[in-house]
């Protein structure tokens, strides 16, 4: 597929690009090369590949999950303005 500069053009426009007049052929010879390769890799068969969310048979490596701190809810309470049943209260917002 070969893009023209008028193809560049109405591209920008549909998405709202401001594209300066001189990069505009370039913009189109650079869109054809990858659509020729979307092509290309398109006609590539893929019978019987299963598709996989990765190409490396990996886990992520995590840290443990343990409490590194306590929370002192007395002590923040007490300096909160209003607090009722161990929970803050906040002025209402929607009627």
């Amino acid at each position: 597929m070969s893009l023209q500069p008028e193809d560049v053009r109405g591209i920008a426009h549909l998405a709202r690009l401001d594209v300066d007049p001189a990069d505009v052929a370039p913009y189109a010879t650079e869109l054809t090369a990858i659509l020729d390769l979307v092509e290309r890799m398109d006609s590539a068969d893929t019978a019987g590949v299963e598709p996989m969310a990765h190409p490396l048979d990996e886990v992520q490596r995590l840290r443990p999950d343990k409490v590194t701190e306590a929370v002192d809810r007395e002590r923040f309470q007490a300096i909160a303005p209003h607090v009722r049943d161990g929970f803050y209260l906040v002025p209402r917002v929607l009627e």
